[in-house]
């Protein structure tokens, strides 16, 4: 079960998960130190590493030969009482740029297509999901695992914002105590029967993208990305790091592509002209939709109302994921 919350509980029966504010530093600054002791312990029993002489700790994360063999080492083991057909990764080179609207949007057009889906909030640091379809913690499970708050529309819904008493207090982690609970929110949690999982990570190249890639078995991922001129820049840095973990791109979403006039309808390019198709047929992917600037979107996730949004600005991208 999830780190710093003991599990007393017969089957069946359900047991409220939170993690008290004044536990959270205290609790996970000694898992941190286990943590780390178990990669040195780890570092010492890897005899095979051919550089193991002059690897430390942070450079041996990312050797194929870490564990003896290349990323699948890491793979985490499903829930055993979940199945997820699909899993769906959401990431962006930088912040800012809507990503979590993006996966929630994706997330309700599956489901309102007849899938069953559900939303890995990865984004330890700085959850939205929660917020945004207007569900709160505690969550509650039983020794089949943690089970994610169901939104209004059905989608399930796992987020660390879920397990804390203040929705308002910071998380202050190290990045492996991060990572843990990622992969912590995979097996630990009982998803049920999903057709689609989408995880929505936290912007860059850092350790939760990397801990994504390593230990689940993602199918795909859509990048988005904004209309400026940082985005070719932006947009490389997630395919090339999805390219070192083998990990499929199935396309680019821009946000932020224009905001419509309310009186006349002009679309106004408040960014500047896109530049998402230069970029998309250099680097031969597929552009899954532009979206706009929308008040009453803005509105209604301030509300925590996003089940009641239409986006009709997603249909190529949920055509492509439903062709993977």
């Amino acid at each position: 079960m999830l780190a710093g919350i003991s599990v007393k509980s017969e089957r069946n029966q359900k047991k409220r998960y939170t993690y008290p504010p004044d536990m959270i530093i205290i609790e996970f600054n000694d898992i941190y130190k286990a943590f780390m002791k178990q990669e040195d312990v780890k570092m010492a029993e890897n005899k095979e590493c051919s550089s193991a002489a002059s690897c430390s700790r942070e450079s041996c994360e990312g050797c194929p030969s870490h564990n003896g063999s290349g990323p699948q080492s890491f793979r985490e083991e499903l829930n055993p009482f979940s199945s997820v057909k699909k899993v769906i990764g959401v990431v962006s080179g930088k912040g800012g740029v809507g990503k979590s609207f993006v996966t929630a949007s994706l997330a309700s057009a599956m489901g309102r297509q007849g899938y069953e889906v559900g939303i890995l909030d990865a984004d330890i640091t700085g959850p939205s999901i929660p917020k945004m379809y207007g569900v709160h913690g505690p969550a509650e499970g039983n020794d089949m695992g943690l089970f994610p708050v169901s939104a209004q529309d059905g989608t399930k819904i796992m987020s660390l914002n879920l397990l804390v008493d203040d929705e308002e207090a910071p998380v202050v982690w190290r990045g492996p105590v991060i990572a843990s609970t990622v992969k912590q929110f995979w097996h630990d949690v009982y998803w049920g029967d999903l057709d689609y999982l989408f995880v929505d990570m936290p912007p860059g190249t850092g350790d939760v993208p990397l801990t994504v890639f390593q230990s689940l078995p993602v199918d795909g991922i859509v990048i988005v990305t904004s209309p400026q001129e940082l985005v070719q820049l932006i947009v490389k840095k997630a395919i090339n790091m999805a390219g070192m973990m083998n990990i499929p791109v199935l396309g680019i979403v821009e946000n932020y592509s224009f905001l419509k006039c309310p009186d006349c309808g002009k679309e106004i390019k408040v960014f500047g002209e896109s530049r998402l198709d230069k970029v998309a047929k250099e680097l031969k992917l597929s552009v899954l939709g532009r979206m706009p600037l929308n008040p009453e979107y803005a509105k209604m996730v301030d509300e925590g109302m996003f089940h009641k949004i239409q986006n009709p600005y997603l249909e190529e991208a949920v055509k492509k994921i439903e062709n993977i």
